[in-house]
């Protein structure tokens, strides 16, 4: 067979006196080793800034180190740089910001011939079940390292949307398999790489809170049933899935080595076959050379390095000022002329306000929970209930994760919806959507009360609402 299409919701994508000489504080660098483990030339980069910089505090130089991780081009196992070596043998990427850039959400291009390009869209495999694939795993990884055969050419294109769609739907092509067919049971679907500000937050949500607002029989008659993701441990304890698009991990550490094993390939104490995603149907990727046989390390990446990777990411976890709120006090200030009857001749908070009440009142903050509380106190700005609901058939895709059904989703948490490159900024779990508003619209089952709530707004309602949307 030359190619195969997923036939669901891919259509049917500081501080030291000692000012001389000021030293990393131990609690950052144990022995040294959080260098150590940077590489030999990024760890004398970053001794040199240090030494020339002003002190800076332990938790900003974890935030640093973790950078580093987070943009480090790993390469292939036995190279030189033992503490960037270890990639693949198969993988979709060769660094984390490859899918993420700037920790942000995927960049897709729309290319002149129809087609969608952007290593953040990967293809997940699953039997009906639930399953991996027997022979290619969980993902397809499209690229490989010297010496080794990527698993399949993976092509996912536009194509129209049938009539009443909000607009294209997208497709993806299968073909050049290096290990035979998937079986016939292996279904694929679309991910897209979502924007990571904000996602460590969601550890912090108290679990009761979530489990409150589960209704898997609907009996409060709202038509939300919203239901958890409960996941086994290879220990058989069995936690909560809040992230992923199917809250598919339990948390950020547990979402991170996933990505290490299935994008790059890489092992993680969490996760420790240097393989990655190679099965043990594909003896070669099984066979090659990883970047953890040179004795000196547990893993490819240590416990220590995902630490200071799980830093970084714990620190775009910081309000955003209300840029858009900004922007029209400053125009205002100005005395920019207003269209009368324009959302944007009221004030810039007024304007967000105006927003906000309409995002309660078109029903969308019953599972965009704007808050949710925090274990041990507080409050998390999630805009996510973290549970499964059915989003209908239009966006039913067939690679399933867990208990989740083909049209069951998390709640997308909607903090960083504004973020992204303008132009590459895709939304919904396969990338088809290229504006927020058309997200909306393919919006069904549990979510059809809203999606018709939002279609009936007025335009300048509507403008309204996305100019609070485009604050978060």
């Amino acid at each position: 067979m030359s190619g195969l299409v997923a036939t669901a919701a891919v259509r049917p994508a500081p501080g030291s006196a000692r000012a001389t000489r000021p030293r990393a504080p131990s609690s950052i660098v144990p022995g040294r080793r959080a260098f150590r483990a940077l590489g030999a030339g990024l760890a004398a980069f970053l001794a040199a800034f240090l030494a020339a910089a002003a002190p800076v505090a332990a938790g900003g130089l974890d935030v640093v180190l973790g950078q580093a991780i987070f943009e480090r081009m790993w390469v292939a196992g036995g190279a030189s740089t033992r503490s960037a070596d270890g990639l693949g043998p198969l993988y979709n990427a060769r660094s984390c910001s490859g899918c993420h850039a700037g920790a942000g959400p995927s960049r897709v291009a729309l290319e002149a011939d129809g087609t969608l390009s952007g290593p953040g869209l990967v293809v997940r495999l699953s039997t009906e079940a639930g399953a991996p694939d027997p022979v290619y795993g969980r993902q397809i990884q499209p690229r490989a390292v010297p010496g080794q055969t990527a698993e399949a050419r993976v092509t996912v294109r536009e194509v129209p949307g049938a009539p009443g769609d909000p607009g294209p739907r997208v497709e993806i092509d299968l073909d050049a398999f290096a290990y035979g067919p998937l079986a016939s049971d292996t279904r694929a679907g679309l991910r897209l790489g979502p924007d990571l500000a904000g996602r460590a937050a969601l550890d912090r949500i108290d679990e009761a809170a979530i489990l409150a607002r589960a209704d898997p029989q609907d009996r409060d008659g709202d038509g939300i049933s919203g239901r958890p993701q409960w996941l086994a441990g290879p220990d058989g304890t069995v936690r909560l899935g809040r992230l992923g698009w199917r809250a598919s991990h339990a948390d950020l550490a547990d979402q991170v080595a996933s990505a290490f094993a299935n994008d790059l390939g890489l092992s993680t104490p969490m996760r420790p076959d240097p393989a990655g995603d190679c099965t043990a149907a594909q003896a070669d990727c099984r066979d090659a050379r990883h970047g953890d046989r040179d004795g000196l390390t547990e893993t490819e990446v240590t416990a220590e390095m995902l630490g200071l990777l799980t830093a970084y990411l714990q620190s775009l976890d910081r309000p955003k000022p209300s840029k858009r709120a900004e922007r029209l006090a400053r125009a205002e200030a100005a005395g920019t002329p207003r269209a009368a009857g324009d959302v944007t001749a009221l004030s810039g908070e007024a304007a967000l306000a105006e927003g906000q009440a309409l995002f309660a009142a078109s029903g969308c903050s019953a599972c965009h929970v704007p808050a949710m509380p925090a274990a041990g106190g507080g409050t998390v700005a999630a805009f996510t209930d973290l549970l499964l609901h059915d989003m209908g058939a239009d966006l039913a895709d067939p690679a399933v994760e867990g208990v989740a059904m083909p049209s069951e989703w998390r709640t997308a948490p909607l903090v960083g919806l504004s973020s992204g490159v303008p132009g590459s900024r895709r939304y919904l779990h396969d990338g088809r959507a290229a504006s927020v508003d058309e997200a909306i619209r393919w919006h069904g089952g549990e979510a059809e009360r809203a999606r018709k709530a939002y279609e009936a707004l007025t335009p300048d309602e509507r403008s309204a609402l996305m100019a609070y949307l485009g604050d978060l």
